[in-house]
């Protein structure tokens, strides 16, 4: 079981950069694999990015890979996710998740920060 909240989200110009930290309440955060998502109003959640839970393994949407970058700090059980070169289009409600490993689903979610990304 882990908590997840989310902060770090706000207004920034097109080609700005923001960084996004997911702090994560469990003694057992070093056992998920971590996640970020996003939700744009009028679409689907979509996969932005992914980590494994030692933090060597990572993974990006096509969209945002170059872009973002996922990390995590099990010692301060937090999750980040640095935005760089952001575009209008990234503008959507940015989501934490935790998956068990054997998972077939992220089963734990934030709240979520929300990212505007302005022309």
């Amino acid at each position: 079981q882990v908590l997840l909240v989310e902060s770090g989200g706000g207004l920034v110009q097109s080609g700005g950069s923001l960084r996004l930290s997911c702090a994560a309440s469990g003694r057992t955060f070093s056992n998920y694999i971590m996640g970020w998502f996003r939700q744009a109003p009028g679409k689907e959640r979509e996969f932005v990015s992914a980590i494994s839970r030692s933090g060597d393994s990572l993974s990006y949407a096509d969209s945002v890979k170059g872009r973002f970058t996922i990390s995590r700090d099990n010692a301060k059980n937090t999750v980040y996710l640095q935005m760089n070169s952001l575009k209008p289009e990234d503008t959507s409600v940015y989501y934490c998740a935790a998956k068990e490993k054997a998972g077939l689903i992220f089963d734990y979610w934030g709240q979520g920060t929300q990212v505007t990304v302005s022309s």
